[in-house]
């Protein structure tokens, strides 16, 4: 019996175990993809102006479309009031007059999102991609 347990003594072990090292990894990493997930900071949270003013606008700058919609949701569309429905008629119109200029929207910070996306469709199915946001 002595003579076999020696045997087993004198061979090396030629492999390395790396399930230890395997596992501190994987800890590691879920740790810091919970804390990333803590520390990044959310998307698009810019702060609306509050614009009270909306509700007379002054008339456009001529090398822009501009848009404003007030806290109620009423559009206007460089100075001409419209609707949801009328914003599509209404940009197709401007960009055939004017060319393809850029899309101002000013909006207030109380604005229904749905508006905003409204007028965003309506820039691109008439052919405007230069489209952007006013705050202040």
């Amino acid at each position: 019996m002595s003579l076999l347990s020696a045997k087993q003594d004198e061979d090396v072990m030629a492999e390395i175990n790396i399930t230890p090292f395997t596992d501190v990894l994987l800890v590691l990493l879920i740790i810091f993809m919970i804390l990333a997930a803590l520390l990044t900071p959310p998307g698009f949270e810019k702060e609306l102006p509050n614009n009270n003013n909306t509700s007379n606008p002054t008339p456009p700058k001529k090398n822009e479309i501009e848009v404003l919609v007030n806290n109620k949701g009423v559009i206007f569309v460089d100075g001409v009031k419209t609707d949801e429905v009328g914003i599509y008629a209404v940009m197709a119109t401007d960009r055939l007059k004017r060319g393809n200029k850029h899309v101002s929207v000013t909006a207030d910070a109380k604005a229904p999102y749905g508006i905003i996306i409204r007028i965003l469709d309506a820039a691109r199915d008439a052919g405007l991609e230069d489209v952007g946001f006013v705050t202040s």
